[in-house]
């Protein structure tokens, strides 16, 4: 048997060149959805025969619609609709007593309902329903609307302020009350109107129903409007001590200020502005403020302006320290605008505010800036309050409160005993400076108790507290000094060289050279030449400073004597030949040429040749560079002095003179190769 071979075909499965996706497939089928079908054809009805029958078909469908899904409302609204554009009323009426029963909250199908009653002019009905509507579902408001625009539009005024009498019994929202305002407004009631905002204030005071400033401010406004501005005013004065200090707004305080001012009451605007600015925070105040210097600008004059600046920086200053009461410098901003403006005890209670405020860590430098609000209340009391009594409690306090085992501050004790000076009471001064260098002794403080004695003449007291000084500080060099300057004063001579002797043999001293050269200066000034001499040899023997000895070189040609010239130019020779071994080469060429410029006034000729001989020749070399690591870092360049003195140097004086004479040579051969005309011309000749 011959098989034939079976011809296998097999499908393209690359995917096609237009991709369907099934987005694309959903969004084509909703489209044709929305295709317009074409509208069934018109059916004519001739006789009742066909026009019953046409209805029993039409109310099957809704019926069936109806028992498929009971809880659908529309169904039944279609149904009832249906019936009264049909005009049976009783059978509308029954197809919506029964979609009650299923779902008796809808709010639709009350309304649809009872539009059909009005509509139809069954006001009796509509009523009925309205009622049953208000009674099963009290809180929507819209039945209410609905009733009371009814009978209104019915001209039956007294059943609808029934209506909203009931209505105000549920306690409803603002607008409700709004609407029977408007209402008895619209008939000129007035007195009415008044006792409904009474009622609706009430249940703001008692129930706090709504507790809010814009339906006081509407109170208000409705007396204003219409001229009862007594009544207006109380409303105002009741909504200020409702809210009280507590939950103060500015909108009742703006609204209030701008009712006095269509009154004409500009103190009562002014007041009511300024009680309102100092009881309400800053960031809450804005629009008061603008308002406060608006109302300045028209009616006020320019201290009025001036103070509503005040204020308003009187409340950022208060929002800074409540945000950061150690903000010491927000405090001195404070004070100084209170100062300016404010009377004492004002003053007064912001001081005491911000002294009140003591750093919480005793460190002298978290003290410095606080220190200065006691110094500042000090001042203010003394010179602005003039209360002395009260200037001194200030400044003891101060000290009290100063922790003086760990820190002082010497500026709090001397204006203190300035400020008893100046009250001419010199004993309570003594024993202010007197108990501070006993607690915590410092420099400043002997200075200054020293120089109040200084001013009185009591110079017993300064030696006394000079040597409490001295025992305190003996290392001060500047205290030896104004000690002896003061005996020197005095005329005591040999007390001041006594003190100048202790000083010098001191082991430790802050300024050294300051002291001998004012016990120099001293000896010169007496006239005592050899004691000065010997005071510089005693000096060398400490010290080998350059300045040393031309100071001493100076003063032996400044002594005037004949042999002063011999003597400063010996002077010069010991200290050229001590600071032969001395390392900075920059201190003995200053000496050389301090010595030159001796020579050069006073030498003669072998003098300056042998000194310009001593002279240095100044060479540039480099070194190598380390850096912290220890890695090379390069070279640099630097300048080296060789002195001609210094045997040990000759040869290398000798190899630079060489390669000076050598450099020069290249220079030569070096022009002459650039200009062969030359060596021409020179061989011819």
């Amino acid at each position: 048997r011959e098989s034939s071979p079976l011809t296998l075909q097999v499908k393209n499965k690359a995917p096609a060149e237009v991709q369907i996706t099934a987005e694309q497939l959903l969004r084509e089928a909703k489209e044709r959805e929305l295709e317009l079908l074409p509208p069934p054809p018109q059916q004519k009805i001739t006789d009742v025969e066909e026009l019953n029958d046409y209805k029993l078909r039409k109310r099957k469908t809704f019926e069936d619609n109806i028992r498929k899904n009971r809880t659908v409302i529309s169904n039944w609204i279609k149904y009832a609709q249906w019936e009264e554009s049909l005009k049976e009323i009783q059978r509308a009426r029954s197809i919506y007593e029964r979609a009650l029963d299923v779902d008796y909250r809808n709010v639709t199908l009350w309304l649809k309902y009872a539009e059909m009653e009005m509509k139809n002019r069954q006001v009796n009905h509509a009523r009925n329903i309205w009622d049953r509507a208000i009674t099963t579902l009290p809180r929507v408001n819209q039945f209410w609307y609905k009733y009371t625009y009814m009978e209104e539009m019915l001209g039956n005024v007294a059943g609808s302020r029934q209506v909203f009498e009931r209505w105000m019994e549920w306690q409803p929202e603002e607008q409700a009350w709004h609407s029977y305002i408007n209402f008895e407004l619209r008939y000129k009631e007035v007195d009415r109107a008044r006792t409904i905002y009474e009622r609706y204030i009430l249940f703001a005071l008692l129930v706090i129903v709504h507790p809010d400033v814009k339906n006081w401010i509407k109170y208000a406004r409705f007396e204003e409007k219409h001229s009862y501005f007594a009544h207006a005013r109380k409303v105002y004065e009741r909504a200020v001590e409702f809210f009280g200090e507590e939950h103060m707004d500015e909108h009742l305080y703006v609204a209030f200020a701008k009712f006095e001012e269509n009154q004409k009451e500009f103190e009562r605007v002014r007041v009511i502005y300024k009680y309102a600015l100092d009881r309400i925070p800053k960031q809450e105040a804005q629009n008061l403020f603008k308002n406060y210097t608006i109302f300045e600008k028209k009616f006020g004059d320019r201290r009025g302006i001036e103070d509503i600046i005040v204020s308003k920086r009187r409340f950022q200053y208060e929002e800074e320290v409540k945000a950061n009461p150690h903000n010491y410098d927000a405090w001195f901003d404070y004070l100084r605008l209170v100062e300016s403006d404010a009377d004492a005890e004002t003053v007064r209670e912001v001081y005491e505010r911000a002294i009140a405020n003591v750093p919480p860590i005793q460190e002298k430098r978290h003290w410095k800036r606080y220190i200065y609000l006691w110094i500042n209340y000090a001042l203010y009391e003394e010179l602005e309050a003039k209360a002395s009594k009260r200037t001194r409690q200030v400044y003891q306090a101060c000290v009290e409160l100063i922790p003086h085992k760990k820190f002082t501050f010497a500026k709090i004790w001397l204006l203190y005993a300035q400020f008893e000076i100046r009250q001419k009471n010199l004993p309570l001064a003594r024993r202010a400076l007197g108990t501070s260098i006993g607690k915590c002794p410092k420099n400043k403080l002997f200075k200054g108790y020293i120089e109040l004695e200084l001013q009185l003449r009591e110079f017993d007291r300064c030696r006394k507290l000079y040597e409490k000084f001295l025992e305190f500080a003996p290392e001060n060099c500047t205290s030896w000094i104004k000690f002896a300057e003061l005996e020197t004063i005095l005329g005591d001579i040999d007390r001041a060289r006594a003190i100048y002797e202790l000083a010098i043999g001191q082991p430790r001293l802050d300024m050294p050279e300051v002291l001998w050269k004012s016990y120099i200066d001293f000896e010169i000034e007496q006239e005592e030449y050899e004691k000065t001499r010997n005071l510089y040899r005693r000096l060398l023997q400490r010290t080998q400073h350059v300045k040393v000895w031309i100071s001493f070189a100076q003063f032996e040609l400044s002594a005037g004597r004949e042999e002063s010239l011999s003597r400063c130019r010996q002077i010069y020779e010991e200290a050229n030949k001590a600071m032969r071994n001395c390392e900075e080469k920059e201190e003995r060429v200053m000496l050389l040429e301090s010595w030159r410029n001796f020579e050069e006034e006073f030498g003669t000729d072998t003098t300056k040749e042998r000194i310009d001989k001593l002279m240095p020749e100044k060479i540039k070399k480099r070194r190598k560079l380390q850096a912290e690591d220890g890695s090379d870092a390069g070279w640099e360049e630097y300048y080296d002095y060789i002195f001609p003195e210094d045997t040990a140097n000759q040869p290398n004086l000798k190899l630079l003179a060489m390669a000076k004479l050598w450099k020069k040579q290249q220079q030569e051969s070096e022009a002459a190769a650039m200009d062969p005309d030359k060596d021409i011309d020179e061989s011819q000749s």
